[in-house]
């Protein structure tokens, strides 16, 4: 069979309405970005949470925004500041002066989508909040436990350690999140139309005065996809093949991060889990009903990086954590 032939004899993969529907809406007030909107789609889909690293102004806040107006889902935000208390997100008690009697109110983690802005701007006990929400999917307010709404995925955004202002997330918090994407600056042609595109966003006029648009303002009212398009989308998901092969690698790759000199914490088998399960998703994303080693070499910075600290002298040696990832799965190729 010729090269040709072998080609045509393979059907091209069949993308999704859904995530053709997102890209396209998402698209219309963010410039380039792709791998970012592919990440939080496998977030969705998958209903593992992510964590969004980049200096300000990179569009972090848009693009989650831009995901919300996608898709049909309950979307809760919150800015992470340094006075924010754990309250101020699961919620408390309070005392009702007509009866007398305690009744609990509802913080903003009771939503499908939870924006967790700058999570790295609040102190470690307010960023432990979210720890029990993150793995069980409930709250415990006072003596009473609360189930939170399906599905419920926290995006978070934080700033590089290095800025002023920030705490750096515990280990037991950045193992809760499946990935951990890091936006670089634009290219010069999208940071051009980026530029470009500010120039037509023009005013908005309300109260008899007006301001200027922002991208915000951009992104429009109504949905795109429904709440049973998602659901339908995630069930899919499950059904992507994992081939043993692909099992073993994965499992063997989490595993050499506990064993290599420069790493001082490996990952647990949180990481394991998942790559494989991210590697489902993004086999959709793209079309596939299987996984593919491109899909491993793919996430895998973003699923192990994020989980691994080095040692003290590797730091001290210039080592960098991604060349380590590399060198992970150069040897495992």
């Amino acid at each position: 069979m010729s090269k040709n032939q072998a080609t045509a004899a393979v059907a091209p993969p069949s993308i999704h309405p859904l995530v053709r529907a997102v890209r396209e809406r998402v698209a219309v007030a963010v410039v380039g970005q792709d791998e970012v909107v592919e990440r939080i789609l496998i977030a969705l889909l998958t209903g593992g949470h992510l964590l969004l690293q980049g200096v300000p102004g990179l569009a972090k806040t848009l693009l989650v925004n831009a995901i919300s107006k996608a898709i049909d889902l309950k979307f809760g935000r919150v800015q992470f500041t340094i006075d924010l208390l754990p309250s101020d997100i699961v919620g408390s008690e309070i005392l009702d002066q007509t009866s007398g009697a305690f009744r609990v109110k509802k913080g903003p983690i009771f939503t499908n989508l939870l924006l967790a802005d700058e999570i790295n701007r609040a102190t470690p006990k307010t960023q432990s909040a979210l720890l029990e929400a993150m793995q069980e999917r409930r709250v415990t307010i006072g003596d009473q436990s609360f189930t939170l709404p399906a599905p419920f995925l926290v995006i978070a955004t934080q700033n590089p350690v290095e800025q002023a202002g920030t705490f750096e997330l515990p280990e037991a918090q950045l193992d809760r999140f499946m990935m951990c994407h890091r936006l670089d600056y634009p290219g010069l042609e999208d940071e051009t139309e980026v530029v470009r595109r500010s120039l037509k966003l023009g005013l908005k006029h309300q109260d008899g005065g007006a301001v200027p648009r922002s991208a915000f303002d951009a992104l429009g009212e109504g949905h795109t996809v429904g709440m049973q398009e998602l659901v339908e989308c995630m069930q899919l998901v499950q059904q992507v093949h994992v081939s043993e092969v692909f099992l073993d690698h994965a499992v063997k790759l989490a595993r050499r991060t506990r064993e290599h000199p420069a790493i001082d914490l490996g990952t647990s088998p949180r990481a394991g889990i998942a790559l494989v399960q991210a590697a489902r998703a993004r086999a959709f994303v793209h079309g596939r009903n299987f996984v593919t080693p491109e899909d491993l070499f793919a996430l895998a910075e973003d699923v192990l990086l994020h989980r691994m600290r080095l040692t003290y002298e590797a730091l001290a040696e210039g080592v960098n954590g991604r060349a380590v990832v590399r060198e992970l799965l150069e040897s495992a190729a």
